[in-house]
């Protein structure tokens, strides 16, 4: 029965129970109000809830429960089967500067590429399932079918892969028939209750105010599930490298055959430079342009000027850092970099890659997010407050800068503050603009690099994830948020504090 499930579903059997699940809420919908007003006489008035609730009912009571299960089977499984295959794998398959960790990504892809070439008809069940690692290249029959192995296949990876595959279609087996009898008894238990006194309103009202709490939850659960992974990878990395060379080091020097300087401090530095240089662009820009759209421009100027003005916010950052790298960061060079060629007669830049590079043109890519959302906050700024100004005799500037700018600073200040966040995790235009020099320097025609970039580089490619090399980029992460929390609360502090005066 097992191999039957498997073989028609393969791969795809949580997206088919989705579809049988949904189409078996659709049917008890529709039974279930039927069912009502057959119940009452066929007269609506003589049931205690609308028709459509009772079809709300035995669908939710169908879908939710069958659809809840198989999210968390499809988020634990893999899991579990990959915590009792790790467990398996000799030391003595591990190569020599390799990684259980690393074998375990082999012994994935061997077990996915198995899958394929049994649907695509290279191999049958049976012969899969027998293979000899010695007396087949499985590595070129792989190969022909596009799935790509770094190494050839040993017998104890192979072993590994077949039970993996095992495991899966054991799994596989038992979700669909779980999913199935749950989704099947909530369809039978709705039909039964469906009668013209349930209270069929009250329940699906419950049920979706159940809903949105749940969905109200996921943000925050998601967050805190971020900074524990972050804190306990962080907690690891520390035990491997001394915290005092992390946060009080100087030497960004990561050495993957040998000891290596991890200090944050080069980081930190060029993560700030580069986005003081972008918000000294983008606040003043964003921010007389907001007080320009909404304060003196008509309505005409207002509908062209801000949806062109909004478009930079669309501009994909791959674009923006191109733009730096080819457009910008040699502009730089011509000015700052050629010697008695340039037009100051200095060489101060020595390539096109520099934190002002970076810095002016994340600017510009922060501009509409300060522009557009200041400039909504200062629309909000009740009318009543302009025109008792005005009334006191004050000129039209004047009660720009002395009523409503800080009426609507905590608003702007919240603008600047995303605008702050951004630059920070901005990795694309930093990577191209930039540079990837790790140094502590108060040049900024200099290159050098951010927190974001280096956690990109720490973790590319094929990587070991019990070393300190890896481990680093969340420790990283972990100050980066810490540092994103910090700007958070000062802002708030610092808004309050004003709103104190100003009130």
């Amino acid at each position: 029965m097992s191999d039957l499930i498997n073989g028609l579903l393969g791969g795809n059997a949580a997206f088919l129970m989705v579809i049988v699940v949904l189409g078996l809420a659709a049917l008890g919908f529709y039974m279930a109000r039927s069912r009502a007003m057959a119940s009452g006489g066929g007269d609506r008035r003589n049931l205690h809830s609308l028709p459509n609730y009772y079809g709300w009912n035995a669908a939710m009571m169908t879908a939710v429960p069958a659809l809840g299960v198989l999210v968390i089977w499809l988020l634990a499984q893999p899991m579990m089967i990959e915590s009792a295959v790790f467990k398996t794998i000799p030391e003595s398959a591990i190569p020599e500067g390799s990684s259980r960790g690393l074998v375990m990504s082999d012994v994935r892809r061997l077990a996915d590429g198995l899958d394929v070439i049994v649907q695509r008809g290279v191999m049958d069940a049976e012969q899969v399932t027998t293979l000899d690692a010695g007396a087949t290249d499985l590595r070129a029959t792989l190969a022909a079918e596009g799935v790509a192995l770094g190494s050839a296949v040993e017998q104890p990876v192979l072993d590994a892969a077949q039970m993996y595959r095992a495991q899966s279609s054991t799994g596989r087996f038992w979700m669909v028939a779980l999913v199935t009898v749950i989704a099947l008894a909530g369809f039978v238990f709705s039909l039964r209750v469906t009668n013209a006194d349930f209270r069929a309103r009250n329940v699906v009202e419950k049920g979706i105010l159940a809903l949105l709490i749940l969905s109200a939850s996921l943000a925050i659960l998601t967050t805190v599930g971020i900074v524990l992974s972050m804190l306990f990878e962080s907690i690891n990395f520390f035990r491997l490298h001394s915290w005092t060379d992390f946060f009080f080091g100087s030497t960004w020097a990561p050495n993957f055959r040998g000891d290596s300087d991890l200090s944050i401090l080069p980081l930190l530095w060029g993560t700030l430079y580069i986005s003081i240089i972008a918000l000294l662009v983008a606040v003043p820009i964003g921010l007389f342009s907001a007080i320009y759209l909404s304060e003196y421009a008509g309505p005409k100027v207002r509908s062209a000027a801000k949806p062109l003005l909004e478009i930079l916010a669309g501009i994909p950052t791959i674009v923006y850092g191109l733009f730096a790298l080819l457009t910008v960061g040699p502009a730089l060079v011509n000015i700052f970099g050629r010697g008695e060629d340039g037009l100051l007669g200095v060489e101060w830049m020595s390539g096109a890659t520099s934190v002002l590079t970076a810095g002016l043109v994340m600017g510009i890519m922060l501009i509409p997010f300060v522009s557009s959302l200041s400039d909504d906050i200062i629309n909000a700024v009740p009318q009543s407050m302009r025109d008792g100004s005005l009334g006191l005799g004050a000129t039209h500037s004047e009660t720009i800068r002395q009523v409503v700018i800080p009426a609507a600073l905590p608003g702007i200040m919240g603008a600047i503050l995303l605008a702050a966040s951004r630059a920070i995790g901005e990795t694309m235009i930093v990577v191209l603009g930039a540079g990837a020099i790790a140094k502590i320097s108060g040049n900024p025609l200099e290159a050098m690099t951010t927190i974001t970039t280096r956690i990109v580089s720490q973790l590319t490619g094929d990587t070991n994830f019990a070393s300190p090399e890896t481990l680093v980029a969340f420790a990283l992460g972990l100050t980066l948020f810490v540092l994103t929390l910090g700007l958070n609360v000062i802002a708030l502090y610092i808004v309050r504090k004003y709103r104190e005066q100003y009130d």
